[in-house]
């Protein structure tokens, strides 16, 4: 990677905000972005409350090239980090989140059930995740080899240097 990216992790969960278990999965994302190059700069827990998302959304996405949620994307009443992210987001990026869950059901039928969306808030990327740390860290290395393109994009850098990564 040439160019060093900020990412910020949250986890939006009521029982890991609220000290009643340990974040499994954010480290796990976090660790597996290190990993592939991106300096982290931060890592939070959040309840499952639309504003609280929104907030963490909009403060990391101010500072940080990629914010990554994991958590709350389910079907359950409290699982609402896509609306959080219909909130803050300005455009969309389907073909991610479409990716994630492809590459999901490979292993679980139930990846299916993920309602987690992908897009932009300024210059930052934003994905969800699912909670499990398993779904987590499968939605993230599915995408994580397109994510510093989608990134110099979101820079403005959009020259095309190379051959382009097949399927993208």
């Amino acid at each position: 990677m040439k160019t060093l990216f900020q990412a910020a992790v949250i986890t939006v969960s009521d029982g890991c905000a609220a000290g009643e278990r340990p974040d499994l999965s954010g480290p796990l994302v976090a660790e597996a972005l290190r990993v592939a190059g991106f300096a982290i700069a931060a890592t939070v827990v959040v309840p499952d409350e639309i504003s609280h998302i929104a907030d963490a959304l909009r403060t990391y996405a101010a500072t940080a090239n990629l914010v990554v949620t994991t958590g709350g994307t389910g079907l359950a009443a409290r699982d609402v980090t896509p609306e959080a992210m219909r909130l803050v987001c300005e455009r969309l990026v389907d073909g991610i989140a479409e990716r994630m869950r492809a590459e999901g059901v490979k292993e679980t039928p139930l990846a299916a059930l993920s309602r987690g969306l992908c897009g932009t808030a300024g210059r930052a990327l934003i994905l969800n995740l699912p909670g499990s740390p398993r779904g987590a860290v499968t939605s993230l290395g599915a995408v994580i080899g397109i994510l510093p393109h989608a990134l110099d994009l979101l820079a403005g850098r959009t020259g095309h240097g190379g051959a382009a990564e097949p399927g993208t």
